[in-house]
């Protein structure tokens, strides 16, 4: 065999084996570099999915921020109003207070006088009877006694303006308690009642309440809202006894309910009277109007009553009416929620 030939089958396996060696190397280096190349992925990705967590949760907080941001301008923009407010209606009360007072002196020297002139009248009449004075004579003291009546009648109706007046004008001193507004309305209620059946007891009146027994106390100051209610029984009251004037068949009925919510409490007075037509619905919050004629009215009652809800309680007044169907009031009361 030849020399060369021998040479190359001693070198071929070494060749082979380096050449496998070779390739084994590359190989490992191959999955080496790739197994790399893939932690570095992996180590990317968690990069970036760490990087938009942390953009997530910092745009979150910047938007909570704005939102936080503009509850406060809009909360402060609200005590803004509600100061300007404030300080509207306590320059009109002073000066309403002012007004009225003046007016006060004057108007009882006019009821003083007018009824002390009534009883002079009344001996007159008396004296007249026992002198047999001539018929053109009683006409005049007659006539003028209608004439005081008359001035009697209208001073107190203006002195009823007047206590109304400073009624606006004062401000509540009065503290709050947790009240039962289901025995408030129903003891209000009676006393409404009462008082008018003392001057009409031929009113055939049904009574009917549903109060919501899960209502918890809310604060409020008794009197205050005491007040509002005798109120809304009382214009409830008129316009039943108006419209069965105009209905001898009809049946008179005022209801009162309440209903537990978990931050308010509301509380509905309804009747089915004449009701309220749509036009005059936005007014009769306001100072001085009333839908009842002359005399009868003051104009203050719903005013002062919607004063005492939404700025002395942070609640709501509203009405809801179909004129010659019913009139509803509902009271929307703030109240805290129940504690664990």
């Amino acid at each position: 065999m030849p020399a060369h030939v021998k040479m190359l089958l001693l070198i071929g396996p070494i060749l082979l084996l380096l050449a496998l060696a070779i390739v084994i190397i590359l190989v490992r280096g191959q999955r080496r570099q790739l197994k790399q190349e893939r932690e570095k992925q992996q180590l990317l990705a968690q990069q970036n999915e760490l990087l938009e967590q942390q953009v997530a949760a910092r745009t979150a907080e910047i938007v909570a921020q704005r939102n936080s941001l503009e509850q406060t301008l809009l909360e402060l923009r609200n005590t803004q109003t509600q100061l300007v407010q404030r300080e509207k209606m306590a320059s009109l009360g002073e000066l309403t207070a002012g007004i009225a007072h003046e007016i006060q002196n004057p108007l009882n020297f006019v009821n003083n006088f007018a009824e002390v002139s009534g009883e002079l009248i009344s001996e007159l009449e008396a004296e007249q009877q026992v002198a047999n004075r001539s018929s053109v004579e009683i006409e005049l003291v007659t006539d003028l006694k209608q004439n005081l009546r008359k001035i009697t009648q209208h001073g107190q109706r203006a002195a009823a303006i007047v206590r109304g007046m400073l009624e606006h004008s004062r401000t509540s001193t009065g503290a709050r308690t947790p009240t039962d507004l289901n025995l408030l309305a129903e003891e209000y209620l009676q006393l409404a009642y009462h008082g008018l059946r003392v001057n009409n007891k031929a009113l055939n009146l049904t009574l009917t309440t549903h109060f919501d027994p899960e209502l918890r106390p809310v604060q409020v100051v008794p009197q205050e809202i005491g007040r509002v209610l005798l109120n809304l029984f009382t214009n409830a009251f008129y316009a039943v006894q108006l419209r069965q004037k105009q209905e001898p068949n009809y049946q008179p009925e005022v209801s009162v309910s309440t209903q537990a919510f978990s931050d308010h409490a509301l509380l509905k007075v309804a009747d089915n009277g004449t009701g309220i037509p749509e036009a005059l619905q936005q007014k009769i919050f306001q100072p001085f109007f009333t839908t009842k004629p002359t005399g009868e009215g003051t104009g203050l009652g719903l005013s002062l009553s919607y004063d005492i809800i939404t700025k002395g309680h942070r609640g709501t007044l509203t009405v809801r009416s179909e004129p010659g169907q019913f009139t509803e009031f509902t009271i929307s009361l703030p109240c805290e929620a129940p504690t664990a």
